[in-house]
């Protein structure tokens, strides 16, 4: 075991946290769970794994494929990332970027000019992945794509989607220009509705600093300078959403589908931007009036902040998940997860809206299986959601058993009458009632991917949403 931070082991790989050293080495820190997963489902992209706990099932899983793992203390880890509350596991990967010649059609392109917050950054490597883009090109003096929090936003999707970065802006649209796509300049007084716009069946879309957006100069080179629409009174979308809109809206185009893709899309537009308008709101009471409030006030606003960033978070991994499914790639992490934990966590997140009802776990505690956390946690949480807009009242309570070997997580809470329970389930517009317009839909999908299957059942007053998938492992459930 590592413990000491001036191992050279630990040193070599600190120093990784800054960029010259990046450079200088070609290697960058990977940390998390999932991102940790991504890059080990394909071979050679990580070369040394640090684990606190040498069981993990990532850390089996790395010795498995010939990766390098050391088994560090607390206190080591704490050292290795950069975050407040660690996973438990990083990474070392190299460098996994190509040059603008590797990127060809079809597909689309995400050309970032200037942009400079890597959570944006990584976010919209997350919703390039699953739109199944041709690439993300990092231009001008755009965030660093291995800086740490972009390789966190990114959820492991920078192992997937071809990057380019120090490139110039102008050098990449003659080069893109070069390659066949063609180029479209994302601008808030763009002359074309993004929706309404003939978009090319290859095209790079430029999107622009967060604060300026897109200078003349940038804006004369394009083929189509657009908007993305909007009928609020926000005075814009968040960077990285108007990314996600703008590739989803390609490749509801490319797909040439109407219905439930269309709908997805719009769905999930429409979901995005509730959250993004809170979180605007919030921001600019504290900006304009932190003086004056209370420490009650600032802490029921930032409360507010991290409830809705979780919300967005977890539409992200709707709409990639969705995506995946569709596109044939999906996979799965399977571990050893701790049912009641993930009801925890659920509980602890949802407990920021002080108007969530609470969540009653009946479970039982020590309910293991082995199968993938992170999907059942967004599932359950695509749960809690419906029960709060198409129940009636009182509490939410989760519950789990084993049955013939899988694993059945149920939420339920007493019923309205008027649910229609089949219609909960499938992709819902903007304006067809409350609550996410996807996250059932996606649920079910994810679900039938992985073996299992998601159903729903008005009985004895109550609304019952379930999960049932495969259980693996020589204690699936513990009673």
């Amino acid at each position: 075991m590592l413990t000491s931070g001036r191992n050279p082991k630990v040193v070599a790989a600190v120093r990784l946290k800054k960029r010259a050293f990046r450079e200088a080495d070609r290697r960058f820190l990977v940390e998390g769970v999932q991102a940790v997963a991504e890059a080990l489902a394909e071979d050679g992209r990580l070369e040394t794994l640090f684990v606190q706990d040498d069981l993990d099932p990532l850390a089996i899983r790395a010795k498995q494929a010939g990766v390098i793992v050391d088994h560090v203390t607390e206190r080591v880890m704490e050292r290795l990332t950069s975050t407040v509350t660690p996973q438990g596991v990083v990474g070392i990967a190299p460098f996994v970027d190509v040059t603008l010649d590797a990127l060809g059609p079809p597909g689309a392109v995400a050309l970032l000019h200037e942009v400079r917050d890597p959570g944006n950054a990584g976010t919209i490597l997350r919703s390039a992945d699953a739109a199944g883009a041709a690439g993300v090109v990092f231009a001008g003096s755009s965030v660093d794509a291995y800086n740490a929090k972009s390789v966190r936003a990114s959820a492991g999707s920078i192992f997937h989607v071809p990057v380019v970065r120090d490139v110039s802006t102008e050098g990449a649209i003659a080069t893109l220009r070069r390659r066949g796509f063609a180029i479209v300049a994302m601008d808030m007084h763009g002359d074309e509705d993004l929706f309404e716009a003939q978009l090319p069946p290859s095209p790079a879309f430029i999107f622009g600093n967060e604060a300026r957006g897109l200078p003349a100069e940038i804006l004369g080179t394009a083929e189509r300078r657009v908007r993305v629409p909007q009928a609020g009174r926000a005075e814009s979308l968040n960077l990285a959403a108007a990314a996600t809109v703008c590739l989803f809206e390609w490749v509801r185009r490319s797909r040439a589908t109407t219905g439930t893709l269309e709908a997805l899309v719009a769905a999930a537009a429409h979901d995005i931007r509730s959250p993004l308008t809170a979180m605007k709101g919030f921001g600019y009471a504290l900006g304009k009036r932190w003086t004056d409030m209370t420490d009650e006030q600032r802490d029921v606003m930032l409360t507010g902040i991290v409830h809705d960033a979780d919300r967005m978070d977890t539409i992200v991994r709707q709409l990639l998940d969705a995506a995946r499914v569709m596109s044939g790639t999906f996979q799965t992490f399977a571990e050893l997860v701790d049912v009641s934990d993930v009801v925890r966590q659920i509980t602890e997140q949802q407990a920021r809206d002080p108007e969530h009802p609470p969540i009653e776990w009946t479970g039982g505690v020590g309910a293991k299986a082995m199968l993938d956390g992170g999907r059942l946690k967004t599932t359950l949480l695509a749960f809690t959601e419906a029960l709060v807009w198409w129940a009636s009242d009182g509490p939410i309570r989760m519950e789990s058993e084993l049955r013939g070997g899988r694993l059945v997580v149920s939420a339920s809470r007493e019923a309205r009458g008027d649910v229609d329970v089949a219609s909960l389930f499938e992709a819902r517009r903007p304006g067809a009632g409350g609550g996410s317009k996807i996250g059932l839909y996606v649920a079910r999908r994810v679900a039938e991917a992985q073996g299992g299957r998601v159903s729903g059942d008005l009985a004895d007053g109550r609304l019952t949403l379930s999960i049932e998938l495969p259980a693996a492992g020589p204690e699936p459930l513990a009673p």
